[in-house]
């Protein structure tokens, strides 16, 4: 496949570090915390050193997690204000899943479907931490009541299970859309990806003097 010779820079070096790191907390939180959920998934513990380890790494790993979700927040959360083009895409999200996109309504940096997923993690991965803390029992486990950590166990599995979800839809919806996945690896996408998927922010670089510098021909 030839390469483009004009591209246009989707996520800068500092985002797609800042993105990997948290993928990669979010994907050691759910293989360590689902070893713990049931026997039989303890297999996994393996992956970890064994179960003490397992239980030991655990809430450090979502210490980080934690910390890179907040780096994606400060640099994000402006794009994923919602506006009013959110719902009509929504309303007419037929269109995305049958491969006719042109048909869609047209959205900015990020649609709703990427906001919706920004701002689940938003709220899922603070009370998944918080949650968390009341059950750690090596810090917190003299501090709380039983009933409190029963109830903070509860919270955290199944806020654990709502991540769970929303990132598979993430993960599928960068599979389906086709290069998408290149945006986050290498950076940029091409000006017929952007016109078909997110042509407003197409526009809006393409008038705006202090974005142009985002549009570059390759060497």
């Amino acid at each position: 496949m030839s390469r483009p010779n004009t591209v246009i820079v989707r996520y800068t070096a500092v985002n797609r570090v800042n993105h990997w790191i948290t993928a990669i907390c979010f994907v050691l939180m759910v293989l360590s915390g689902l070893s713990m959920f049931h026997p039989m998934l303890f297999f996994l513990s393996a992956l970890f050193g064994g179960g003490q380890w397992t239980r030991a790494v655990h809430p450090w790993i979502g210490i980080v997690l934690l910390i890179s979700y907040l780096g994606l927040i400060i640099q994000f959360w402006r794009e994923n204000l919602v506006e009013r083009e959110d719902i009509e895409w929504l309303k007419q999200a037929q269109f995305v899943i049958t491969n006719e996109e042109e048909n869609a309504p047209e959205v900015g940096r990020n649609n709703a479907g990427q906001k919706i997923v920004f701002w689940s993690m938003t709220f899922l991965i603070p009370v998944l931490f918080l949650s968390g803390l009341v059950i750690w029992e090596v810090y917190f486990g003299e501090a709380t009541s039983i009933p409190v950590q029963r109830a903070a166990a509860l919270i955290h599995s199944l806020a654990a299970v709502a991540a769970i979800i929303v990132w598979v839809v993430h993960v599928y919806a960068a599979i389906w859309v086709r290069d998408s996945m290149r945006a986050m690896t290498q950076g940029y996408v091409t000006p017929g990806w952007a016109w078909r998927h997110h042509r407003k922010w197409l526009k809006e670089l393409a008038s705006d003097p202090q974005s142009k510098h985002l549009i570059r021909k390759r060497p």
